[in-house]
């Protein structure tokens, strides 16, 4: 194990030699040396073969499965790693299916399998005994007593290991879910799952849907295509899932990839049990069923030596560089039609209780989040059959207002068919200014100057200035006019929240807001799919050029050429990276050093140094922190990810709460 809760995994289908323990020993031990792993994990029966049939019941054979497994056990010794491995056993004169755990050299427990297939092309009732209720606590193996039942986990540092053999899964009640109530969060399944088609798939589901349930990681091992093929080809097919995702699978016989057959098959994987650990203390019906156990499970400390944790400068899992984002297109697609319906029927809802003569206003700038809800707006409004014409698009072009964003506002409004005006608020932002005495970016102003007089000033001004008056200022007599004017739909987005990237009481507040759980580097792909998906000719061209907009809120005087001066990631750092931190700081409670760490591993769009992105993250924490009163009084709106900042629902914090520990 090494740092940040990273527990490494192989899970391995080693070439085998069927009924030739000391041959299929031998192969464990080359899995062995060329794996780096905390655990290896090999197949059910691996020590023997699963094909071996009535010769299970031979001396010579049981016999040869003990003195693989001496070897196996005095071969790991040097290499200090945990490995199971599957080998038929005499137990109270039965013959049972089993896992033997071996480490430090030694065997430290034996789990019985608990569940025979004997239907089908299945026969093991033939050769052994499912592990029942009043199994010996011990059994002599290699001249020790060792623990032996489906009751044991066993404990290596943060990792608690239990064992259940391939049926085990496939049955209502699995023994991996008493032993996760129990305090296991690595789980392990050694198997022999023959091919057929489409059994990968439902195994596949099966191995996810099981790591999700338990919120643990689960790595399973089958035989492979060393296995007699008399009736049946096994596919040697090898994954490991971590609370609900594949993190990765090995090759399998049947894959369609060439070639169509091969000896050995395996696939590595990094854990992460911190990440585990915290979703099991948040989600609080995890611990209700603990009371409901049937039995009290027996710990075996593994004791590992302390030399056994070397660094690693490379993880064996993926680190997502943006999380929110699926990288393969179809799911992408299929990601962005999901969240623009949820955002549409959320909106719908509010919509029906509503008078229908109530307008449904947007202020529109040009900008991406203000265009991903008027495209939401449009896609509710079509969808009960009201005319576009209900929604009213505003544009209210003020002092930092640039030519190419209040353009695409103005097609916007006019390709989409809503109802359009524009309110220039220059004038209404110079009487604010004279109101309350304040001099924009340091500017006298007097009776006699006009809007146009101080917008050419300020632009004389803007390069390298700050006035944060002077922005408020403008996002609130925005906000005062949209409100005042109907049914506001607010257009702000979740990242923007976690930063406190909003002026409180203007742009922060609305009725309803579609983009309260949509992260900034999601909304861009929002607008293309829409373009590509829903709307065409000039409004899909639009659309794109929308997307391709630098992010700003356009508070600040622009250029006197017309350049956007003010861009925001300029200021508070860049968006793929806060969404990053966003991420792994509320959906998996990481510390500042493990996020640090898990960016090192993610490959960004852009290259930042580390020192980069400590500072932005420290950013992050900053702002996060300073601006829990915004977000403790947002508006309604839907959550249509796995994080979510709403103070009703998934993020109560207090405003005052201090970050230093943090």
């Amino acid at each position: 194990m090494y740092p940040h809760g990273i527990f490494r995994i192989t899970a391995a289908s080693p070439s085998l030699s069927v009924a030739n323990p000391i041959a299929n020993a031998k192969a464990s031990m080359q899995v062995i040396d060329s794996s780096d792993a905390d655990l290896i994990l090999l197949p059910e029966l691996g020590l023997t073969g699963y094909t071996c049939g009535d010769l299970f019941g031979s001396d010579a054979l049981l016999d040869g499965a003990l003195e693989a497994l001496a070897q196996l056990a005095d071969h790991s010794r040097s290499h200090r790693k945990i490995v199971v491995a599957g080998l038929p056993l005499a137990v109270a004169g039965s013959l049972m299916n089993v896992a033997a755990l071996v480490a430090n050299g030694k065997v430290m427990g034996i789990v019985p399998k608990t569940f025979l297939p004997t239907y089908r092309e299945f026969y093991e009732g033939r050769h052994f005994r499912g592990a029942g209720i009043s199994e010996p606590e011990l059994v002599t193996v290699l001249g020790h007593d060792l623990p032996f039942g489906t009751d044991l986990l066993f404990q290596s540092g943060d990792a608690t290991i239990a064992i259940e053999i391939c049926e085990d899964l496939w049955t209502p009640l699995q023994p991996s879910s008493y032993a996760a109530v129990a305090g296991a969060n690595v789980l392990l399944n050694l198997s022999a799952s023959n091919e057929t088609i489409g059994k990968a798939n439902w195994r596949r589901d099966l191995v996810r849907s099981q790591s999700g349930r338990c919120i643990a990681a689960y790595a399973y091992a089958s035989s492979g295509a060393g296995e007699s093929t008399s009736d049946l080809v096994f596919g040697g097919h090898c994954m490991i899932a971590e609370n609900g995702g594949i993190l990765g699978e090995s090759r399998r016989v049947g894959d369609g990839l060439e070639p169509a057959h091969f000896d050995q098959s395996s696939v590595t994987c990094d854990v992460d049990l911190q990440r585990l650990a915290h979703d099991r203390r948040v989600v609080g019906s995890f611990d209700d069923v603990r009371d409901r156990l049937d039995r009290q499970f027996r710990l075996v400390e593994l004791r590992m030596k302390s030399d056994s944790i070397k660094p690693r400068n490379a993880l064996a899992r993926r680190v997502d560089a943006h999380p929110f984002v699926p990288d393969e297109s179809a799911e992408l697609d299929a990601r962005c039609a999901e969240i623009f319906s949820l955002q549409a029927a959320g909106l719908i809802k509010r919509l029906t209780r509503l008078p229908d003569t109530l307008p449904l206003t947007i202020g529109v700038s040009g900008g991406l989040d203000s265009t991903l809800a008027l495209l939401v707006a449009i896609r509710a409004v079509d969808s009960i059959g009201r005319d576009r014409k209900c929604i009213h698009g505003v544009t209210m072009p003020g002092f930092g207002t640039s030519e190419h964003t209040r353009t695409s506002a103005d097609r916007l409004i006019e390709a989409t068919g809503i109802t359009g005006d524009c309110i220039d608020i220059r004038q209404l932002c110079l009487d604010t200014f004279r109101g309350i005495d304040h001099k924009p970016l340091g500017i006298d102003i007097d009776e006699t100057t006009t809007a146009e007089s101080l917008h050419k000033s300020l632009q004389d001004n803007a390069q390298g200035a700050s006035d944060l008056t002077f922005e408020n200022v403008q996002a609130r007599v925005r906000t005062m006019l949209l409100m005042s004017r109907g049914f506001v739909l607010g257009t702000g987005d979740m990242s923007e929240q976690a930063l406190g990237w909003c002026t409180y009481n203007a742009d922060h507040i609305s009725m309803y807001n579609v983009n309260t759980s949509i992260p900034k580097t999601l909304v861009r792909f929002l607008v293309r799919y829409a373009a590509d998906n829903y709307f065409g000719g000039e409004l899909k061209e639009l659309l794109h050029r929308v997307a391709d907009t630098p992010i700003s809120p356009e508070l600040m005087p622009t250029a006197a050429d017309g350049t956007i001066l003010q861009d925001t990631e300029a200021v508070v750092g860049a968006y793929e990276l806060h969404d990053f931190f966003l991420y792994h700081f509320v959906r998996n409670g990481f510390s500042r050093d493990k996020i640090l760490y898990l960016a090192e591993h993610a490959k960004f769009k852009k290259s930042y140094s580390n020192g980069e992105v400590a500072e932005t993250l420290d950013t992050f924490i900053r702002r996060f922190f300073g601006n829990q009163f915004k977000r403790n009084c947002v508006p309604d709106g839907p959550k249509v990810g796995s994080v979510s900042l709403s103070p009703r629902g998934d993020w109560r914090m207090p405003s005052d709460a201090d970050a230093d520990a943090f």
